[in-house]
């Protein structure tokens, strides 16, 4: 065995040690609420990702989609034709704010899906739960932040996981969850190149 290998498996070692320690206070189990915000792509994406996790895990699961409304996404009808079973798959929004053009509606579409959203993180057999671009709604002010905070925190099932995507997520949310993650804005063809939204990349 050479010198560098001999250095990379000490190296290991130790690291599989402090990690292993470290696993060993990792001992608790709760249902999360997670926060994907930032102005980068990714934010649903990765909502759809955990999704697919719970699916293969055998976890009943469920999706709200807010704002992006009858806009023929993959995901949905990957979801609702393969896997309508697993996963329920709900649409509220009827488009995003720009399209709409009509407050009224839109807060009126938003509240009908927080209603739908209450009763499936409610609902004992669901054990993960996305909310799809709720962050716009609330950054709207289409639903009330504190009505949407306190229930996270004071009636959402102990083991049943939510997440919130979404950017410009508010701060009130951001301090009640346990995980957030901000996606940064690099590059992005749309805005950089003129390119515009494809199939399989941004729906």
């Amino acid at each position: 065995m050479d010198e560098i290998t001999e250095r990379h498996n000490a190296k290991m070692k130790k690291i599989k040690a402090a990690r292993d320690k470290m696993m060993e206070t990792k001992t608790e189990e709760k249902g999360l609420i997670m926060v994907h915000t930032g102005p980068g792509k990714g934010k649903s994406s990765s909502g759809f990702g955990m999704i697919m996790r719970c699916i293969a895990h055998g976890m009943p699961c469920a999706v709200v989609q807010f704002i992006k409304g009858n806009w023929d996404t993959g995901e949905k009808t990957f979801l609702r034709d393969r896997f309508a079973q697993e996963c329920r798959f709900f649409v509220s929004g009827e488009g995003f704010t720009w399209e709409t053009q009509d407050r009224e509606r839109d807060i009126a579409a938003a509240q009908n899906g927080w209603r739908i959203a209450k009763e499936q993180i409610l609902d004992p057999e669901i054990q993960f739960v996305l909310l799809d671009e709720i962050n716009i709604a609330l950054r709207y002010d289409y639903l009330d932040i504190d009505e949407v905070v306190d229930f996270l925190m004071t009636e959402k099932p102990a083991m049943t996981h939510v997440v919130l995507t979404g950017r410009n997520a508010k701060p009130e949310l951001i301090e009640a969850a346990d995980l957030v993650t901000e996606m940064s804005l690099v590059k992005h063809p749309f805005k950089d190149l003129g390119v515009k939204a494809q199939k399989g990349v941004e729906f």
